[in-house]
């Protein structure tokens, strides 16, 4: 299933009874690789990786560029796992007032606030007036490369 926002696009996980890629358990060298080294393959399923609750689980694709200083870019997919509770300092998916929006929590004193990881962006502080839910709280993130 898939559902779009102006800022996120999200994706159901399938359920799959694939045994998964195959993991090469040697470590890859990002220097000067040893052609005597053995290694050792066995199957890996990134649902049992990243995925902890199945059926809270969503996934989401980033639109935009407000969380780029915490890794997030344009067109990454988010694992948001919706059976987390909110803490301070999470990236958590956050609809508010009639969108999806992915930041950083800021909890203080004064209330909450959804903190942008980009200079251009200002933070938004989270009002009685403003309709909001935190739906999710952002586990892992897949990027092409």
């Amino acid at each position: 299933m898939t559902k779009s926002t102006q800022d996120l696009t999200f994706l159901t996980p399938k359920k799959t009874n694939s045994l998964g890629a195959i993991l090469v358990d040697a470590g890859i060298s990002a220097g000067f690789p040893s052609p005597a080294e053995d290694f050792k393959q066995q199957r890996l399923s990134l649902d049992e990786e990243l995925i902890k609750n199945k059926e809270a689980t969503f996934f989401a694709r980033v639109s935009g560029q407000s969380m780029i200083n915490a890794g997030l870019n344009d067109n990454d997919l988010l694992i948001i796992d919706r059976s987390l509770e909110p803490e301070h300092n999470k990236i958590a998916v956050c609809f508010l007032d009639g969108e999806f929006t992915v930041k950083r929590l800021r909890v203080e004193k004064d209330g909450i606030w959804l903190q942008p990881e980009n200079d251009n962006y200002k933070p938004i502080k989270i009002t009685q007036d403003n309709q909001f839910v935190i739906w999710g709280i952002v586990t892992n993130v897949i990027k092409k490369v």
